[in-house]
């Protein structure tokens, strides 16, 4: 062949239409075999000149490696979650709050079915692909580059005019119903636990350690909405910004309308509840935005969800079936919650086989027993629940439901504290509380010790490398180097973060220890009046109560944990392992504008975590609270503010910017 780089270019080309044709445009125009001869053509002249390979090329859709760990991807701009409305009065109370808003009824509503799928964000620079993206906690996600490579709806490289210079697009993950029942069928044949739900299907398929096992999950994606845009033509609305993604090569949900009011949204709303089980894909309602961009940075967003965008959800739909038995698991803080395992029943597009019991006054009330006919619901939570008992349908082989008299995971005592409902192990190295136990231990209000995640913990603990807390500070890169998710360095980052926590002040140690009844306000106060652990620990409850806002409930339980042996072994070994068991004196100057003070934080700061300046506002003397009211002096507003900024101009009560109160605390 006189120029081979001119036919694989053609190659590529008819590969990329016939790929958009069938993935997106849902309009096959060969047959899988003539599709197949092509890819097998440009795979053969490829070979032959490898020079020639490119990223974006049909055939490098799938890598031959697996992958060791998916590193964490900070979104430049946070991926907001959606708040909910299920009923037309709650459709029209948004309405009626985007129109007080704006000061006028907005330009229009641009609504798309809600995909009941997985959040990813697609990332191209000069319209090449070069980064996928799960939404993780909103700011930060999984880089799966590698896997969202394989999914063919998705673009390795842009087409049609004005490709923007950077783009980010977002979208959702989703199977459609007939693969998802494939690959069940697949897994049980191969005497493998199937997938509960498309969803879940998508989400494991996504995050497969090999490519080439996501590449056989099929699949899709849908474009929805944007992160950043840089370059390409200008865009005034939602539905320009759906018009360009088709453009560029993205497959968009077909169900899409745009309405001028709130009543043809509910009106929309009603309608499409009959339409919901006729797609090839599962939705879990709709979701309605307002389309001009303008409107939307009016609007602005909450630190959670923007104000210019409502997900509308249908009212749990119920099903009976029949109640096999009462399981029992044990939280954090050894609360041991009953668990309905239920003949499994298929439920809003999920087969269900457990449901919430909530506690045993629930149970009471609802005079639930073993053998009986249920009534289960699902109502917006992703948790099923017991909403009723048929009682008309007991056969008198029913068994009542016993509270545990011992803890189902470690065999110690149960006790049910005067005053509470729930039923609690009061063993702190229950190994089914330790999970729950290390992961708040780690958490940011307790030694904030970064990289010490879900999967990691899960590792530890299942590998008999951590027992309890102390054992943290044993652990060497040796034995973090044989669980499968470190390399050296990440074992040498979590390490340096553990060795970090250990100068923690006392306060944030009590927060980590989960003692019942004690938060972080608590955990401060408590620390501040007793300044060591070992004073606290040897205080009577009298000297408990004369701690500012801890009454006889909360004496109780500190003296009641610190009583334990087994704890008084672990503060032994947390003692060895050095860790700081004080808290630092608080002498705020004498001239501290902050004196006597109480500051309200709301949105997110750039210079420094929240949890640092509520710190720093103690350390001169004033008191950072979590709600506003009329006691308080200033909210601090920083970026993407919540509702609590509105407070405070309801209130009158004056706020600051970030730069003012870096200038108030500087001072």
């Amino acid at each position: 062949m006189a120029d081979p780089s001119r036919e694989i270019l053609r190659l590529r080309e008819e590969l990329r239409g016939h790929d958009r044709s069938y993935y997106v445009e849902n309009s096959p125009v060969i047959s899988d075999e003539d599709y197949d001869k092509l890819m097998r053509r440009l795979e053969a002249l490829e070979k032959q000149h490898p020079e020639l390979i490119t990223r974006d090329s049909p055939t490098q859709r799938v890598s031959g490696t697996a992958i060791s760990d998916f590193s964490p991807a900070p979104h430049q701009v946070p991926m907001l979650s959606l708040d909910n409305a299920y009923s037309a009065e709650e459709i029209r109370a948004w309405d009626e709050r985007v129109r007080k808003t704006l000061g006028k009824a907005p330009s229009a509503y641009a609504v798309e079915a809600k995909i009941d799928g997985l959040s990813l964000s697609l990332t191209y620079e000069k319209g090449k692909l070069v980064r996928g993206a799960t939404r993780g906690d909103g700011r930060t996600g999984e880089d799966v580059t590698a896997n969202i490579r394989t999914i063919r709806s998705i673009p390795l490289s842009l087409s049609g005019e004005g490709i923007p210079s950077v783009f980010e697009v977002r979208g959702e993950v989703y199977l459609e119903k007939k693969e998802f029942e494939r690959i069940n069928r697949g897994l049980k044949a191969a005497g493998k636990e199937p997938f509960v739900n498309p969803r879940n299907c998508a989400s494991g398929s996504l995050r497969q350690k090999d490519p080439r096992v996501t590449a056989l999950r099929r699949l899709r994606f849908f474009a929805h909405s944007f992160g950043r845009l840089e370059g390409g033509r200008p865009l005034k609305s939602h539905s320009e910004f759906l018009d360009a993604c088709a453009d560029l090569g993205f497959a968009l949900s077909s169900v899409r309308k745009r309405c001028s009011d709130a009543e043809e949204l509910v009106s929309f709303y009603e309608e499409f509840k009959e339409r919901t089980s006729t797609l090839p894909y599962e939705v879990d309602g709709l979701v309605a935005k307002v389309d001009l961009y303008a409107e939307h940075k009016r609007l602005g967003s909450t630190s959670k969800s923007p104000r210019w965008a409502m997900a509308f959800k249908y009212p749990g739909r119920q099903a009976s079936t029949k109640l096999l038995s009462v399981e029992f698991s044990v939280g954090k803080t050894g609360t041991v919650t009953p668990v309905a395992k239920l003949e499994p029943v298929f439920l809003s597009g999920v087969t269900i086989s457990s449901a919430s019991l909530h506690n045993f006054e629930e149970i009471e009330r609802l005079d639930v027993r073993i053998g009986d006919t249920v009534v289960i619901e699902r109502a917006g939570e992703v948790i099923p629940k017991v909403v009723q008992v048929l009682h008309a349908a007991r056969t008198g082989a029913e068994r009542p439901v016993r509270p545990p008299k011992t803890c189902p995971a470690c065999g110690a005592g149960v006790i049910k504290e005067e005053g509470f409902v729930a039923f609690r192990c009061d063993n702190p190295s229950c190994p089914a509380q330790l999970k729950r136990r290390l992961l708040h231990f780690a958490s940011k209000g307790g030694l904030d010790i970064e990289g010490l995640g879900e999967a990691v913990v899960e590792q530890l603990v299942d590998g008999g490398k951590v027992r309890d807390f102390a054992d943290l500070f044993g652990l060497g890169k040796k034995a973090l180097l044989c669980l499968d998710l470190f390399a050296d360095k990440r074992a040498q980052n979590l390490l340096d973060q553990i060795a970090e926590a250990k100068a923690r002040p006392l306060s944030r140690l009590l927060n980590a220890l989960c003692i019942a009844q004690v938060g972080e306000k608590t955990a401060r106060d408590l620390a501040a009046h007793f300044k060591t652990l070992e004073a606290l620990a040897a205080a009577s409850e009298e000297e408990l109560l004369r701690v500012p806002d801890v009454g006889p409930i909360v004496s109780a339980s500190v003296r009641g944990f610190f009583q334990q042996s087994p704890v008084r072994v672990l503060l032994r070994r947390l003692t060895e392992a050095g860790l700081n068991l004080q808290e630092p004196e608080r002498s705020a100057p004498e001239s501290s504008p902050l004196s006597g003070k109480t500051f309200v934080f709301t949105g997110e700061l750039e210079s420094m975590p929240r949890s640092q300046a509520e710190e720093k506002v103690r350390d001169l003397g004033g008191e950072a609270s979590s709600a506003v009211s009329k006691k308080t002096s200033y909210v601090v507003v920083g970026k993407d503010p919540g509702s609590k900024a509105d407070k405070a101009t309801k209130l009158g009560i004056p706020t600051l910017d970030e730069a003012a109160f870096l200038k108030l605390v500087g001072s």
